[in-house]
């Protein structure tokens, strides 16, 4: 069995008789003055045979495809920062900044003077009151019941929990008044409106706001999660 290397062997001879084939007479090259051409250069030119193809030709009928008429539009990807995270470090700081009274972490449950002033769902726990007034939840939306009505105030309360529900709220504030203005100075909606917070399951818990925030005229509430 011949070996691979005597087969190459044989194929490069083939080819320089091919190119010796197709190149001019000897008595042409010597009028010129050139030697003949060496081994490498007429093994080169056997390469190119009839059979292989010629790039240049092969696409000489090739016509370029116009130009599209897109355009071509860069968007911007958004950079990730923490925005909900700098909303609510703000909130906190504009809560803090007008408090008179001392910080809420140094309020004890307890401390009610009266009843009401706090509401927790049976079997929770009493840390949960604890980090309600410690601002663990931070106050997402706020409803104002001044100026109504008994129905008015019940059925807007009814309303604006079922929304903060449906948009997956945690922590609202509820502010009902202090009274000041109601005859006999006597808080009409207080009491009322944190029995019917009492009544609604989705109502974890309450306590009454820091006294930068309504006092004892708000309460703020916690929402069950999704």
């Amino acid at each position: 069995m011949a070996k691979l290397s005597d087969l190459r062997a044989l194929l490069d001879e083939a080819r320089v008789r091919s190119a010796d084939a197709r190149r001019q007479p000897s008595s042409k090259t010597a009028k010129n003055g050139h030697a003949p051409a060496s081994r490498k250069r007429a093994l080169a030119a056997g390469k190119h045979a009839d059979g292989d193809i010629d790039i240049s030709l092969a696409f000489a009928d090739v016509t370029r495809l116009p130009a599209g008429n897109k355009a071509g539009v860069a968007r911007t990807r958004p950079a990730p920062l923490p925005h909900q995270t700098w909303r609510d470090e703000r909130d906190a700081l504009e809560a803090a900044r007008y408090g008179e009274q001392p910080a809420p972490h140094s309020w004890d449950i307890g401390q009610e003077l009266e009843g009401e002033q706090t509401f927790l769902r049976a079997g929770l726990g009493r840390d949960i009151l604890s980090g309600l007034r410690r601002g663990r939840w931070v106050v997402q939306a706020e409803l104002d019941l001044h100026r109504h009505t008994t129905h008015e105030a019940h059925e807007a309360l009814a309303i604006f929990l079922n929304e903060a529900r449906a948009n997956g709220l945690r922590c609202v504030r509820v502010i009902h008044g202090k009274g000041l203005t109601s005859p006999n100075r006597e808080p009409v909606l207080k009491g009322k409106v944190r029995r019917w917070l009492a009544r609604v399951d989705d109502v974890l818990a309450y306590c009454e706001a820091p006294s930068h925030a309504g006092g004892s005229g708000a309460v703020v509430v916690l929402l069950r999660g999704r």
